[in-house]
């Protein structure tokens, strides 16, 4: 590109001056910029070696294994075990597959008609070990509430009491037992048929007297008498009351029916007695009031007998008879307690 040059004329008059145009000042000298120093040449890095993956990893956890699972293939079946419980089993034969699966199990058949698929009993499946079959477990027959009736009889096994005696003798319909069986416990004799039978439970015990008297410790002898308060001929209820904790050992059979079983055991029951009192209700004048005395009555702290119980499902009767007298020896009647009811255990 070519650079023009623009002249203006100036046309001055005659007499004026023209004034001096000022020198330019100088330019100063640009320094000289000094050189780049090279930059160094980047040496290579050498690359990282790869990282070989571990051929073990090592995990820490608070996990522990309660149950293994086994996976066991046969040329005719599968079998997923979990512990010692057989959850999955596959079964393949020609042209029909078949499923279990826990308690279920269904068939699956290829036929020309189309698939046919059907419920399967679990009879269909036979366990060709032993060990994952599990065993019927013995239930013993003890725990459940029991309901019957008191008595006691002779040393010569009557239930008719001597004159002397006369004064213990029971209004049998209202003396009622009442027997709280908490625990039992059973233990199969290798079947679940028959078993021995162990148990925890209370028995409470009412004597209604048939009488216008109770029963107390003579102040001398301390022996059991008859006692007549000065209301006798308005007493309305006279009853002695018991409680003893009992502890049966049983042999039981037992019977299996469509559903239910059929239970039969015997044995022997021991007691402890833990408390005892008497009760006497009458009126004076219309007014309703009543006695209540607590004492030992000489009743036989420890005692043993005799127990049967026969029963179908969770219904049954059962029998007891002391073979411990009622009171200590020589500190009151001779007399064996006995007891009959109904059984419902749980």
């Amino acid at each position: 590109m070519t650079a023009c040059v623009l002249f203006f004329p100036i046309y001055a008059q005659q007499g004026d001056t023209i004034p001096e145009v000022p020198p330019v000042p100088e330019v100063p000298e640009v320094p000289e910029v000094p050189p780049v120093p090279e930059v160094p040449e980047v040496t290579e890095v050498p690359e990282a070696p790869e990282a070989s993956e571990p051929s073990t990893i090592t995990e820490y956890s608070d996990t522990t294994t309660v149950l293994s699972i086994e996976v066991i293939e046969t040329p005719t079946n599968t079998k997923v075990t979990l512990g010692e419980n057989e959850v999955l089993i596959v079964e393949e034969n020609g042209d029909t597959l078949r499923i279990k699966l826990g308690s279920r199990g269904i068939s699956i058949v290829e036929g020309k008609d189309g698939t046919e698929i059907k419920v399967l009993d679990m009879d269909d499946f036979p366990t060709s070990s032993h060990k994952h079959k599990k065993k019927k477990r013995f239930r013993a027959h003890y725990a459940g509430l029991e309901i019957g009736l008191n008595n006691y009889l002779t040393s010569e096994n009557s239930m008719v009491l001597p004159p002397e005696d006369a004064y213990m003798d029971l209004n049998t319909g209202k003396s009622w037992n009442w027997n709280i069986n908490i625990i039992d416990y059973g233990i199969g004799l290798g079947t679940d048929k028959v078993g021995i039978v162990s148990g925890l439970g209370f028995e409470f015990i009412y004597y209604n007297f048939n009488g216008q008297n109770g029963i107390m410790k003579d102040p001398d002898t301390r022996e059991i008498v008859e006692y007549v308060p000065d209301y006798a001929g308005n007493i309305t209820k006279s009853r002695m009351h018991m409680t003893y904790m009992t502890a049966p050992l049983l042999l039981e059979f037992q019977i299996p029916t469509n559903h239910k079983r059929i239970y039969i055991s015997a044995g022997v029951m021991g007691g402890l007695k833990l408390w005892s009192n008497t009760k006497i209700k009458y009126r004076v004048s219309g007014a309703k009031a009543k006695e209540k005395t607590w004492s030992d009555y000489n009743l036989s702290p420890l005692r043993w007998g005799v127990t049967a119980r026969v029963g179908y499902g969770a219904f049954g009767f059962y029998a007891n008879y002391y073979m411990t007298p009622l009171f200590k020896p020589t500190m009151g009647p001779e007399l064996y307690p006995f007891s009959i009811g109904l059984a419902f255990t749980w």
